[in-house]
């Protein structure tokens, strides 16, 4: 008989909490907690509990220890937080997933182009759902008077991977930088080393996300892209810094955003076989006996998030919004809570990151 394992939500979130916090100890770099209860809420903060952003024993606990009184900015900050993530979470994400779950379920019956649509239509899925927990959780926080840090940095204006992974799920890799990467000799070890270091963290950046050949192949592709991109960089000496939003810096972004996207077929699809097939269609699949109809209001949905999350290229959405003027940001506000409450997916769609 088979048996089943249920594991608790997000247990490799509070896991890689509670390993850093060991670690440190261990190293001296930090002092063991004698007080049950503040380790225990630490472990526990429930605005990140379940999907992150991992966060450090020295970083949290010192403000769940200090004495906070109540400030109206902290909580127009986090309601603010709040309110954009639902949008990315209920409006862009839940929309997505129902058209993305279509394609990935039975690919045969679509065409090319439409599977193509599913492929760029699942890294925007994945951001936004990830994304909009993300800010809800730091929203939350704020409203007590706790900080914890930014996951995520418009990961898709990255110029290459190495960017890439400084913007997406920031907690994790920092997190894989601080506790394995460095410790391995970081780049300051003989190049086969460097390279050994770099596939061994973005592999196990892969096991991290499940026991299954398709995430161990998604970790190893970033890391071959990753080694490429550098090889690339150093026989052209490529040092030029491209200004933001230069014709240099968005084709290097849309490239990016291409290798991320495919990449991210071997993390959607259920096997390595179904990755395989997607790709196999993509190039071939002419014959279409279905077609993927993307709603218009979903695709200007869509627009509207690409747009808002070009303009917080390097801010935050209660920072950006709390330096309009009031009029244009109560108009901010309404459009929200507007798109909210009538585009809303009809569907429950959890948090992809919740099975983590």
């Amino acid at each position: 008989p088979l048996i089943h394992v249920l594991l608790p939500v997000g247990i490799s979130f509070y896991t890689f909490q509670t390993l850093s916090y060991s670690i440190d100890v261990y190293h001296g770099r930090q002092k063991a907690e004698r007080h049950l209860g503040y380790f225990a809420l630490y472990v526990s903060f429930f605005p990140q509990l379940v999907a992150g952003p991992i966060e450090r024993f020295s970083r949290l606990t010192p403000q769940l220890k200090a004495n906070h009184k109540f400030s109206i900015s902290n909580l127009t900050n986090g309601l603010r937080l709040i309110l954009y993530g639902l949008f990315i979470k209920m409006v862009i994400a839940d929309n997505l997933s129902g058209l993305v779950d279509q394609v990935y379920t039975n690919p045969t019956v679509y065409g090319s182009i439409d599977i193509l649509k599913a492929v760029f239509l699942y890294s925007f899925q994945i951001y936004s759902d990830f994304y909009g927990y993300s800010i809800v959780a730091i929203g939350s926080a704020l409203i007590m008077g706790i900080k914890i840090m930014d996951n995520f940095k418009t990961p898709y204006m990255a110029k290459n991977i190495a960017e890439f992974w400084q913007r997406w799920h920031i907690s994790l890799s920092t997190w894989f930088r601080d506790y394995l990467y460095f410790p391995m000799g970081g780049n300051r070890v003989a190049y086969g080393r460097w390279v050994f270091n770099i596939f061994v963290v973005f592999i196990v950046s892969g096991i991290w996300h499940g026991a299954n050949w398709t995430f161990i192949i998604w970790g190893a592709l970033y890391g071959l892209v990753y080694f490429i991109e550098k090889l690339i960089d150093d026989a052209l000496k490529v040092e030029k810094e491209y200004a933001p939003f230069s014709l240099g810096h968005i084709l290097l972004a849309l490239k990016t955003f291409v290798l991320v996207s495919f990449i991210w077929v071997f993390f959607r699809s259920q096997s390595f076989d179904d990755a395989i097939q997607i790709f196999s269609l993509v190039l071939h699949n002419n014959v279409a006996i279905e077609h993927l109809n993307i709603p218009v209001i979903t695709t200007v949905m869509l627009a509207f998030f690409i747009i808002s999350d070009i303009i917080l290229y390097n801010t935050r959405f209660d920072k950006w919004s709390g330096k309009l003027n009031t009029p244009s940001r109560w108009i901010v506000y309404s459009m929200l809570i507007f798109f909210i409450i009538v585009f809303s997916g009809v569907e429950n769609f959890p948090f992809i990151y919740f099975q983590f």
